[in-house]
This record gives C-alpha cells, sequence and structure tokens, in this order.
C-alpha cells in the first residue's frame, strides 16, 4: 500500500483523480478530537477565573463595613465564583472522560484490526504480507461481504471476519471482496 503525499490532495482532502490510493478509510472522529480540546481549554480557563472570583468576591466582603455591600459581594463574588469553578471542572472532567472514551475506541479498533488479521492468516505458514483491507468482514448481521477498507462499512465498529461457510453472502458490488488484485 502507498500512501498518497498531502501535497496530491486536492482541498476537500481527497486524493486528485488518477492519484493511487491508500484503500484504507479516512480518519473519523475528528469532531471528538476538536470537542476534546475545546473541553479542555474552557475548563482550564473557567476554574481558576471561578477561583479568583470568589478571591475577588472574598475581598470586597472582607473590606466594607455595611452588610448590604457584603451581601452583594457574597452574591456576585462567591455564587458567580462557585458557579465558574464548577462548570469548569465539569467541562475539564469531560475532556478526560473524552480522551480515555477515544483510547479506547482506538484500542478497539486496533484490537479488531490484529484479530481479524490472525483470522485471516491462522492456518496458513507462508511468511508474505497480509493486506489488512483485503480481509473479507461482514458488517453485524449483514448478508453482504465486504473488504475491512470498503468505504460503505469503513465507520462501522461492529465488523466480524467472514469464515468459511459464507456461501449465504453476496458480495459487495462496490469493493468486491472475491477480488484479490
Amino acid at each position: 500500500m502507498t500512501a498518497v503525499p498531502s501535497s496530491s490532495r486536492t482541498s476537500s482532502g481527497l486524493p486528485r483523480a488518477g492519484e493511487a490510493r491508500s484503500g484504507i478509510a479516512p480518519i473519523k472522529g475528528v469532531d471528538a478530537a476538536l470537542l476534546q480540546v475545546v473541553l479542555f481549554w474552557v475548563g482550564a480557563i473557567l476554574l481558576p477565573l471561578g477561583l479568583v472570583v470568589i478571591v475577588l468576591g472574598w475581598y470586597g466582603a472582607a473590606n466594607t463595613p455595611y452588610q448590604y455591600d457584603q451581601l452583594s459581594y457574597l452574591v456576585s463574588g462567591g455564587l458567580l465564583g462557585l458557579g465558574l469553578t464548577f462548570c469548569g471542572g465539569f467541562l475539564y472532567f469531560g475532556a478526560w472522560l473524552a480522551r480515555i472514551a477515544a483510547d479506547g475506541r482506538e484500542s478497539s479498533k486496533r484490537l479488531a484490526d490484529t484479530l481479524l488479521l490472525l483470522a485471516e492468516t491462522s492456518g496458513t505458514s507462508t511468511a508474505e504480507a497480509v493486506d489488512l483491507g483485503a480481509i473479507p468482514v461482514v458488517a453485524g448481521d449483514g448478508t453482504t461481504m465486504h473488504r475491512r477498507d470498503c468505504a460503505l462499512i469503513a465507520h462501522r465498529d461492529d465488523l466480524r471476519p467472514v469464515g468459511e461457510a459464507n456461501a449465504h453472502l453476496t458480495a459487495c458490488r462496490v469493493c468486491r471482496p472475491g477480488n484479490r488484485g
């Protein structure tokens, strides 16, 4: 497999017509990574900002002898600061959970690819390289057999390798899993 250099791609990220493609689906989940970064930075800003607002509210309430002024500092500084601190903490925690989920998905995909490779190569003693994209798979309980790198199922997480009893399955007309060349 050869990767397409980024200089030969169009503005949409797809290879130009006539260029070789690697056959592997493009990376999905860029929006999830962006959401994680946004949650992290908004939480990282709101959490200390809330603490600063609490300290400013305390300072204002401590330096006035009038109760009505102290109440306004308590509401504006204390409660607003507490709200900002909690929101920042929850967003920071959400970024951490998003990171754990992304790592879990990546590990799951690596494990699935490894298991598909082992399922395909088990029983053979040849030392030739196996193209992961050429492994025939079925998505879910489907009746259509696809290549692992078929664009129609590249986003699916429920792929399973096709066994020896695949006579009831129809071959995909897009990726043609029966053709190895």
